[in-house]
C-alpha cells in the first residue's frame, strides 16, 4: 500500500488545510507564519495564509487542524538503510514506517554500512549504491522519502568512479571514514570530486562506531571539507570540546546532531553554534539504526533536548529538523512556502503536559503529540501509534 500511495499522487489533487492553531515554517529568519490556512495542489503547497483570503473551492481532501499545529515534515538527516523497511542491525522490520508515526517524512542515508557481506570492491560498492538509490525511489516505506545509495569511499577510487555514480543518479557519499579511506589529503581529493559530479558528502566524527570505521579527529574533518560534519557529537564517542569547536570555527559546514551520539556535546556544539550567530548551521539525525537500537521519536526527543536543556525557543529548535536541513541538503520539503513538497506533520501539546501551550510543553522537555502526517499532499496515517496523545488531533472530510 505504502509504495502505491508514493505513485498515485494526481497533479490536480487539492488539499486544503483550515483552522491551523500555529504555522511553524521551518524558516530559522522566521520560524513562526501569521496564517490558519493551507492549500496544496498535486503535492506542492500552493497558498498559505488566511482562510478569508485564498481559493479553497473545489479541495479534493479537506483537513480540519481543529487548532492544531502544523510544520514542515521532519528530517532524519542521517540514517544508515539496507532494504526495503528491514534493519540487519536490530534484525527489525517497520522501522520506517514506525519513524514515520514520529513525524519523519524524510531520510538521507549516511551509507548502506550494515548491509551483511557489504562490498568493499570499487565494482562492488558502486553496483550496491545505485541498487539503494533505485529500490528507495521505487518503495517507499509508509509514503516516507528515503534519499539512499551513499557509497562508502574506498582506496583506488578515481575521479571516473564518481562520474560513473552521478550519470546513475547517485547523489550521496556515505561517510568518509566507515571505509578504508581515512586520511584527509585523501578524503579531500575525493570529496572534490564528489562536489564536483554534484554527489553531497559527510564525515564521520569521533571514535569508532562499527568494525572498521575509526577515530576521525578534527584535523581530518576540516582538512577533508565535506558538506555536512557527520554525528559532531559522536556516533557515539564525541571528540573532545577542543576539537568540536575547532571544527565549528574552523568551517562553514553543516553540525549534525545526532540521537545516537554524545548529548552533553550535542548541548556543547549547539551553545559554540548560538555564540557564533550560526544556528542555522545545525541539523539533526539519529544515526539509526544503530547498536542502541531504532528510535522512531528519535527527532522529535531531539528537538525537545535541545530546547529544553540548550534553552533555544522551540520553534527554532524544530527549524534544525527541517528548514536548515532542507537547505543543507538542497532537499525540496522542509518549508512551509509555496512551490515545496506539501509534507506536514500535525501535532499538539501532550495530555497532562506541564506546560502552559505546546510550545512550551517543548521547552519544558516534553514530546509532542502527533495527530497526523501528510506526504505529497496525501494524509498517510492518522493518530501516531507512538507518541503521547495529543490534546487536540485533526480530521479528514472531503
Amino acid at each position: 500500500m505504502a509504495e502505491q500511495q508514493a505513485t498515485t499522487v494526481s497533479s490536480t489533487h487539492k488539499l486544503v488545510v483550515k483552522n491551523i492553531g500555529l504555522m511553524l515554517s521551518g524558516d530559522i529568519e522566521r520560524p513562526i507564519l501569521e496564517a490558519d490556512t493551507l492549500v496544496a495542489i498535486g503535492g506542492r503547497i500552493a497558498a498559505v495564509g488566511r482562510f478569508k483570503d485564498l481559493d479553497t473551492d473545489g479541495a479534493d481532501t479537506v483537513v480540519d487542524a481543529n487548532g492544531t499545529v502544523l510544520s514542515p515534515g521532519l528530517i532524519d538527516s542521517h540514517v544508515h538503510p539496507v532494504a526495503g523497511d528491514w534493519t540487519p542491525r536490530q534484525n527489525q522490520l517497520g522501522w520506517i514506517d514506525s519513524t514515520m508515526h514520529g513525524g519523519v517524512t524524510t531520510m538521507i542515508s549516511a551509507g548502506e554500512v550494515h548491509t551483511p557481506g557489504r562490498p568493499k570492491d570499487i565494482v562492488g560498492l558502486k553496483a550496491m549504491a545505485i541498487y539503494a538509490q533505485r529500490a528507495f525511489t521505487a518503495f517507499r516505506p509508509g509514503g516516507v522519502k528515503v534519499h539512499a545509495g551513499a557509497p562508502v569511499i574506498e582506496p583506488g577510487m578515481v575521479e571516473q568512479d564518481f562520474k560513473d555514480l552521478a550519470d546513475a543518479g547517485v547523489k550521496l557519499l556515505g561517510e568518509v571514514g566507515l571505509g578504508g579511506v581515512k586520511d584527509g589529503a585523501r578524503a579531500k581529493e575525493m570529496v572534490a570530486w564528489a562536489r564536483k559530479y554534484g554527489i553531497q558528502s559527510t564525515i564521520h566524527t569521533g571514535g569508532p562506531s562499527i568494525p572498521g570505521s575509526g577515530l576521525i579527529g578534527a584535523d581530518v574533518v576540516l582538512e577533508a571539507d565535506t558538506d555536512v560534519v557527520g554525528h559532531i557529537n559522536g556516533g557515539h564517542t564525541a571528540l573532545p570540546d577542543k576539537e568540536i569547536r575547532c571544527i565549528c570555527e574552523g568551517c562553514k559546514r553543516g553540525l549534525e546532531l545526532v540521537h545516537n551520539g554524545n548529548e552533553r556535546a550535542a548541548l556543547y556544539t549547539l551553545r559554540v553554534a548560538r555564540e557564533m550567530g550560526e544556528l542555522q548551521r545545525v541539523i539533526l539525525g539519529t544515526d539509526g539504526p544503530a547498536g542502541s537500537g531504532v528510535q522512531p521519536l528519535g527527532i522529535i526527543r531531539m528537538v525537545s533536548m535541545l530546547s529544553s536543556l540548550g534553552d533555544v525557543p522551540a520553534e527554532v529548535a524544530f527549524c534544525f529538523a527541517t528548514g536548515n536541513t532542507a537547505r543543507m541538503r538542497s532537499l525540496d520539503c522542509g518549508l512551509i512556502e509555496v512551490g515545496r513538497t506539501a509534507d506536514f506533520v500535525f501535532m499538539d501539546k501532550a495530555q497532562h503536559s506541564a506546560g502552559r501551550n505546546f510550545l512550551d510543553s517543548i521547552q519544558l522537555g516534553d514530546l509532542p503529540g502527533i495527530g497526523m502526517i501528510v506526504i505529497d499532499g496525501i494524509v498517510r496515517s492518522g493518530i501516531s501509534r507512538n507518541t503521547p496523545p495529543a490534546e487536540k488531533i485533526p480530521s479528514v472530510g472531503h
